[in-house]
């Protein structure tokens, strides 16, 4: 069965008329449902760590468990920090199936990532949703980084691999857990789906939120190993440390 939303009829049309802006409903000549007011106000992520994109009191800096342990990704992009609203609109679009929010939100991420590409980031080869597990999936009913990554596929013309990347075993789910246990519980959750050579490519992994990064430096891990040459992950907003929220 395809989980799947059919996105064209229920996102597409929604965010590319003329509508009122998401969060405080007035009238916007954008050509994305948000208002000026409003995206400025959004928590934009500006000091941040260059590797990790752990939010920092200043920029160009890199964290202390990056300097300690260099990650197996290259380096986070990422938008925002996750606050308020962009933490209510990832939920509403990851829980409560609001799909024009995480459109939005992956529209803006392109418009980011374009910027940044023009500025000399490398653009990768393919882009790699972070995979869910069967059951999780069938939960839901739709694996939201999928999501974005069709949306980035589209707006960047990246193209984008859903099947490369799996999760074969169950695990309790990753907001639960310490950063320790968050390491411990994804070891050998993830492998490659087929044996096609990975070799010399740069490959982009993408989800909606980035915490401990514990997910990115598992499956970069696990692809590194595989050949890639590098890997970069892209996602909507990055979480503070506990003791900075």
């Amino acid at each position: 069965m395809h989980c799947q939303p059919w996105l064209k009829a229920l996102v597409y049309k929604c965010t590319k008329s003329n509508q009122a802006c998401l969060l405080c409903d007035a009238p916007t000549d954008q050509p994305y449902p948000l208002c000026t007011c409003c995206e400025l106000e959004l928590p934009w992520l500006d000091e941040q760590c260059r590797i990790c994109a752990l939010p920092l009191p200043m920029r160009d800096l890199t964290c202390g468990q990056c300097r300690r342990r260099r990650p197996a990704f290259k380096r986070v992009e990422a938008l925002w920090h996750y606050g308020f609203p962009v933490d209510a609109l990832i939920t509403r679009f990851k829980h409560n199936r609001q799909w024009p929010l995480g459109r939005l939100l992956s529209e803006l991420q392109g418009n980011g990532l374009e910027h940044r590409f023009e500025q000399g980031l490398p653009r990768p080869d393919r882009l790699l949703p972070v995979p869910m597990a069967c059951g999780r999936l069938r939960q839901r009913g739709f694996n939201q980084a999928a999501m974005l990554a069709r949306w980035l596929s589209a707006q960047l013309r990246i193209p984008c691999d859903e099947q490369l990347l799996q999760r074969p075993r169950e695990t309790p789910a990753q907001q639960v857990l310490g950063a320790k246990a968050r390491q411990r519980n994804l070891r050998e959750a993830f492998e490659l789906a087929h044996g096609e050579p990975l070799d010399g490519l740069h490959l982009a992994l993408v989800d909606d939120v980035m915490t401990t990064g514990a997910t990115a430096q598992a499956l970069a891990s696990l692809l590194r190993q595989a050949g890639a040459r590098r890997v970069d992950v892209y996602c909507l907003a990055r979480t503070a440390k506990p003791d900075k929220a």
